[in-house]
């Protein structure tokens, strides 16, 4: 009965059309949280990634009430791995007390590597449920491993996770080549001689990589250069910071972000609240030095995202399953699309190609979309890609196309912040992003949204969303991440 009614408040709702795809069955985003993102060095300084994202795992399941039984499948991503646990998916699982017979894997895609693990979530779903007929899976390879099989599938749980307080740090390669080789020497002398190699120099230890590996520049340069190719201001940054910063402060104190859960953090006080929400001035900022071209560069620490822990999780069902299970899903999943540009000269413009090759999948206009949820790396990157997305030239000259993409409006664009206040632990930030669309769209009572986000490697990800007057709906994925909903 809760189907059929469902459905048939779905047909009286003021929808201008549903992204249903035929004998393709639904699948349903039910439900969003994440611990509170705080600055890396804080209150979490003392975790592991997997004490997060377990976190993160137990406010899904309270919010939720789901039987830990009913969950098939647990997928999160994370980009800079903590060796002691390097399926921190498995190790988050089994200590939020999932049974250890659920398979869980970790996948890693930059920036948009929580959208990976929602859009693998779909890809098995989906495929589980349509036999041996794949639809736009994010698993191409299931038919191979021998996970098809009808009915076997029915809810997973996706999320991501990073943890930059404590990063790992390496000795240099040389000093690596000297150690194991002193593992494996048979003779005192073979000892005394590899440690009498040792020079001060091989001491010196490697950090995690900040700079893109095929060109050797960190995204701040890169964002900084891009800022400066399409004559984004300094002003104009900080301008788009303040912004961020503002209108998170705004929707914290209102009670929006609805998707943070409280935490006891071990030996320290319950977190409540995101801890990077810091509402400045225009002459504040304007204090600031430039943090990777100097002295000239436009790009800073305050009109950039900063370093955050943190870690989300949502919970994907079959709509069949949901609906049975009585619940009110917020979002149908229904497609997604993932590109990529040259990491060098468009590593942050996933977003303009992504935006109308997922437009177009949808048979929807710019002017469709009632809510815009796009990731802030750096205030920079936003402004480029709305200048790119508002040229013609741009358009003809490197997308291949008559006209220009068109621009967000800047009043249903990024409502209740972004990355740049809420802050932007790598491998989560994708879920934050879908779940803030579902539940701007029923605040705000739209029927699409779009999700956008760029990633390390010139990738992005692009969605949209259909709200209904009962259940939000859908969200659809592409690389530099863009993902489609429909409520």
């Amino acid at each position: 009965h809760i189907h059929w009614n469902i459905y048939k408040i779905h047909n009286y709702t003021k929808s201008k059309k549903t992204l249903a795809r035929p004998n393709v069955k639904n699948i349903v985003l039910v439900e969003g949280v994440r611990t509170p993102f705080l600055l890396s060095g804080t209150t979490y300084s003392d975790l592991m990634p997997h004490d997060l994202a377990r976190a993160a795992l137990q406010g899904l399941l309270h919010r939720t009430a789901i039987p830990k039984d009913v969950v098939d499948y647990i997928i999160y991503g994370t980009v800079i791995q903590e060796v002691k646990t390097s399926n921190v998916a498995r190790e988050a699982a089994l200590g939020a007390g999932f049974s250890d017979k659920i398979p869980s894997h970790t996948v890693t895609m930059a920036c948009i590597s929580s959208n990976q693990a929602m859009t693998s979530g779909i890809g098995i779903i989906t495929s589980l449920q349509q036999g041996k007929r794949i639809v736009q899976t994010a698993f191409p390879w299931i038919l191979t491993v021998g996970l098809i099989a009808a009915g076997q599938c029915d809810a997973v749980v996706a999320g991501g996770v990073e943890f930059m307080s404590d990063v790992p740090i390496r000795h240099s390669r040389k000093m690596r080549k000297t150690m194991l080789s002193l593992n494996k020497a048979k003779t005192l002398g073979q000892r005394l001689s590899l440690l009498g190699s040792i020079r001060l120099a091989h001491l010196s230890p490697e950090l995690p990589a900040v700079a893109e590996f095929s060109t050797s520049e960190t995204m701040g340069h890169s964002a900084d250069r891009l800022a400066a190719a399409f004559g984004v201001s300094r002003v104009e940054q900080d301008e788009f910071a303040l912004r961020s910063h503002s209108l998170a402060k705004k929707a914290q104190d209102a009670g929006l972000l609805q998707d943070v859960i409280s935490f006891k953090v071990p030996g320290r006080d319950i977190v409540s609240q995101d801890n990077g929400i810091r509402p400045s001035s225009m002459e504040q900022m304007a204090k600031l030095k430039p943090a990777f071209i100097k002295p000239h560069g436009t790009v800073t620490a305050a009109n950039s995202s900063f370093l955050t822990d943190g870690a989300s999780a949502v919970l994907i069902m079959s709509e069949e399953k949901a609906l049975a299970m009585g619940y009110k899903p917020k979002a149908y999943l229904r497609d997604f699309v993932y590109v990529s540009q040259d990491p060098k000269d468009q590593l942050l413009l996933g977003p303009t190609y992504g935006t109308p090759k997922v437009l177009e999948r949808a048979g929807l206009t710019m002017s469709d979309i009632d809510v815009f949820e796009f990731h802030e790396a750096f205030a920079g990157q936003i402004m480029a890609n709305l200048k790119a997305m508002d040229s013609d030239w741009f358009a003809q000259t490197y997308m291949g196309r008559k006209s220009k993409v068109g621009t967000p409006p800047m009043d249903k664009f990024n409502l209740w912040g972004g990355s740049l206040s809420l802050g932007h632990p790598f491998g989560a930030t994708g879920c934050r992003l879908v779940t803030t669309v579902a539940h701007r769209l029923q605040k705000e009572g739209g029927q699409y949204g779009l999700v956008a986000a760029c990633a390390a490697g010139g990738q992005v990800s692009d969605t949209h969303v259909q709200h209904s007057l009962v259940v939000p709906a859908m969200i659809a994925f592409c690389t530099y991440a863009k993902h489609l909903y429909e409520l």
